[in-house]
């Protein structure tokens, strides 16, 4: 007679999201060195930020910002979506929408945001406010623009993770854990952006 015993299963965390989370803390750092950067600059140059950030186009800036803020809401729909392995949609109501009509929506979102940033960049340098017109200008470009590429590193991972759903016949928990990582990033771009917003347009 023969003496059986089954060895508890153990949950291991994802990988795969883990792996994001850490690289997401550096992220964290670096944009904490770019916070500090601006804050120096700006204690340094009292009436040179209080003269040129007065040609912000806030209300402008703020619909951009809502625009952003949005597409975080759409992405988690679309994180919803894949967590119950729903790629596409089952009906024309948005409950109903899968995580590739979810995450097109959020891309659209996010590229208005980087067109209505480079519409923005076009006016200031209209107004002499450019890279290399003044402290100000620096400490803006540095961390808008280090900001707007990385909503356009997130763009172009939706669209991976847009095409990586339509590759398979049957989405499967693969591509639900690809949809899952990339909205950490895209919350986190967006988290930033708000921590932009508020010191950049509204501290004065």
């Amino acid at each position: 007679m023969t003496q059986t015993s089954s060895a508890p299963l153990i949950q291991r965390p994802n990988v795969v999201a883990v792996g994001t989370i850490v690289w997401l803390g550096s992220e964290v750092m670096f944009f904490a060195g770019l916070f500090a950067i601006y804050f120096t600059l700006r204690s340094t140059s009292g009436p040179l930020w209080e003269s040129e950030s007065s040609v912000l186009n806030v209300p402008f800036s703020l619909v951009n910002t809502l625009i952003l803020v949005a597409s975080s809401f759409t992405c988690q729909f679309g994180v919803f979506a894949a967590e119950r392995l729903q790629a596409r949609a089952t009906g024309w109501k948005p409950t109903q929408w899968g995580t590739t009509e979810w995450f097109f929506l959020t891309y659209l979102l996010g590229a208005i945001f980087v067109s209505g940033q480079i519409f923005e960049y076009a006016t200031l340098v209209s107004e002499g406010i450019s890279m290399s017109s003044s402290a100000y200008g620096s400490a803006f470009y540095l961390t808008t623009g280090f900001h707007g590429l990385h909503v356009t590193g997130g763009l172009i991972a939706f669209l991976l993770v847009i095409g990586r759903i339509f590759a398979v016949k049957n989405m499967g928990h693969r591509e639900a854990t690809s949809a899952i990582v990339v909205s950490y990033y895209w919350h986190f771009v967006d988290v930033v952006w708000i921590g932009l917003f508020l010191v950049i347009y509204v501290l004065k």
